[in-house]
């Protein structure tokens, strides 16, 4: 395991002595000294470091100074503040512009031992989580979309046996489940894909311009019409376009774009001629399409004509186990728009999520976890730190006194682990190495594991 390097700066020799000689008990931990912050700072500025530890008042390049260069350089860096002025508006400001923590001089060595490894642990836990997330991620992903769900698998699947064709797409699921980052696969993975994916809300556009912005119109066709204007079929001519929610469209402009459908050929409002025009039509609806059909407030032969192939997203709910990729994606995204690095869900957090019904489905959440990073600055979200609506819709109290569920939880993860260790030694013979690429795990991660259950791997050996 690579030793992690701490950098202290004070400009008092004796404490820089005392910093030394306590943080030298940490193993696999390198200490170094430095008392002039201006040296501090270009060796911030070309060396790599896990933790600076610097003191608030110094001459030069003061505490505060120094703390906004070190973020520059490397904004992961933990920053743990010295100060002999415990004053409120010092502990803000350092905390504002990134310190992990403040301690005040005098201390005792066991207090700054403990705010050390605590800070080390948790820097070495976040990294170990950003390259599970990557490969996790990266294993999941397709295209925009993340899931590891049988129903998102089968999706998947669908998309890239449809994009293998040519053949218009009707894809259906609930308000939020993604249905336009499935069109825009379709298109991406499709012969189509250098052309433009012209998405249209067909809720959206007003029923008197409905006509004029599907097909076009010529000039003088309607008052205000001063000039030839391109409708949508013929601007997304040679791609793809997507009607979101085609289930809105009045029955008028449906027979319209069915005749235009089949024929691949339209007429602008005003004009008098007609032209071929080549798309690929995607549709998707939230709508009970079937129903709308058999009480004709949707045509039949339009319906038939767009269903050739048929893709059904999954409502969240029903892929309860993509949540947690999701909401570690969505964090991850979203607390980097922000400025922010290394923020994470704790457990009990996403066993929440895991239990709220979601009834805006992706986007629901999506909006959630972006609520949750706008209004707490913490870099460990828990229960508290949630809505209370998704609490209370999860059915979860976070009362840590009346949360049995989460302590029954820990202990038969707890059993789980210890016995797959154990299997995985016994498969091995004890060879770390080979458990290590059986279980797919970094191998600090499972040292870490035997450890926690006190498990040797010379046991296992023969």
């Amino acid at each position: 395991m690579a030793r992690m390097r701490v950098l202290v700066v004070d400009d008092e020799p004796g404490m820089l002595e005392v910093c030394r000689d306590t943080l030298g008990e940490l193993p696999s931990v390198d200490v170094e000294i430095e008392q002039q912050s201006a040296r501090a700072a270009q060796r911030l500025a070309t060396e790599s470091w896990d933790l600076l530890i610097s003191d608030v008042r110094m001459p030069g390049i003061g505490g505060i100074e120094l703390l906004g260069i070190a973020r520059r350089h490397d904004p992961d860096l933990p920053v743990l503040m010295l100060t002999a002025y415990p004053a409120v508006e010092t502990a803000v400001e350092s905390m504002k512009l990134g310190a992990a923590d403040y301690i005040t001089k005098p201390f005792l060595p066991d207090d700054l031992l403990a705010k050390v490894r605590r800070i080390l642990e948790h820097k070495s836990l976040r990294e170990e989580n950003q390259l599970l997330r990557r490969h996790i991620e990266r294993r999941y992903a397709f295209g925009d979309m993340i899931g590891r769900s049988p129903g998102m698998l089968k999706i998947f699947d669908d998309i890239k046996q449809v994009a293998a064709s040519d053949v218009d797409v009707l894809i259906f699921g609930e308000t939020g489940t993604g249905k336009e980052l499935v069109a825009r696969c379709v298109h991406d993975r499709s012969r189509r894909s250098g052309s433009r994916f012209v998405p249209v809300d067909c809720g959206a556009i007003p029923e008197d311009l409905l006509e004029s912005e599907f097909f076009g119109h010529e000039r003088g066709a309607f008052t205000g019409a001063n000039s030839r204007s391109l409708g949508l079929l013929e601007f997304a001519a040679h791609g793809t376009l997507f009607l979101d929610e085609i289930g809105h469209l009045p029955l008028k402009l449906q027979a319209k774009l069915l005749r235009a459908i089949q024929e691949r050929r339209i007429r602008r409002v005003g004009g008098t001629g007609e032209f071929d025009v080549d798309v690929r039509v995607v549709a998707a609806t939230s709508l009970d399409l079937d129903e709308a059909v058999r009480q004709q407030r949707f045509r039949a032969d339009l319906f038939y004509r767009i269903n050739v192939a048929r893709i059904k997203l999954p409502a969240l709910r029903d892929r309860q186990e993509d949540i947690p990729l999701l909401a570690s994606h969505f964090t991850a995204r979203y607390a980097h728009d922000m400025g922010r690095s290394g923020v994470e869900l704790d457990a009990e957090a996403v066993e929440v999520l895991c239990h709220y019904p979601w009834p805006g489905n992706v986007r629901e959440l999506q909006n959630v976890v972006k609520r949750v990073l706008a209004m707490n600055r913490t870099e460990l979200i828990r229960v508290e730190d949630l809505p209370d609506e998704i609490v209370a819709g999860a059915g979860v109290l976070s009362d840590r006194d009346q949360q049995g569920f989460f302590e029954l939880r820990e202990q038969h993860v707890a059993s789980f682990e210890r016995q797959h260790l154990i299997q995985l030694l016994q498969n091995h013979g004890g060879d770390v190495s080979a458990a290590t690429a059986e279980a797919r795990l970094p191998r600090g991660t499972l040292y870490r594991l035997l450890k926690k259950h006190d498990l040797n791997p010379a046991d296992f050996r023969s």
